[in-house]
């Protein structure tokens, strides 16, 4: 992954997301060792305490938890909690912003869902 530096997302918000894409990828499984901010800012070139501020953000959120000495590590649940909240903050807002961009086009409540159907159909097809 390469940090967007023109985004107005900040760096860490950026570094936190990216751990939790490989949580939920299983990359980084729960209970496992997660890199530390100097491997992370060496990963993506930033400064270690911006990574820091990143693992921080994880640790806030219990994604992550410190062992005194050994690092931070995910969560038990971590994939679980994490969808949760990507489906409730990031779903809901590309929904909502389906639906009034569907309304601006006359689009109808039930050609907008023939059209997702249609798409998930697609998706399952190409797999």
């Amino acid at each position: 992954m390469i940090l967007n530096t023109d985004s107005i997302k900040p760096l860490y918000v950026q570094i936190a997301e990216w751990l939790e894409v490989e949580i939920l990828n299983r990359t980084i499984k729960e209970d496992e060792r997660i890199y530390s901010q100097y491997q992370l800012a060496d990963m993506f070139t930033i400064n270690p305490a911006t990574a820091a501020k990143g693992l921080n953000l994880l640790a806030d959120e219990n994604i992550v938890y410190k062992k005194r000495g050994l690092g931070m590590f995910v969560s038990p649940n971590a994939k679980q909690y994490i969808l949760t909240k990507r489906r409730k903050q990031i779903l809901e807002q590309m929904i909502r912003e389906l639906v009034i961009e569907a309304k601006r086009l006359d689009v109808s409540e039930g050609e907008l869902i023939r059209m997702i159907q249609q798409l998930s159909q697609a998706g399952k097809e190409e797999q």
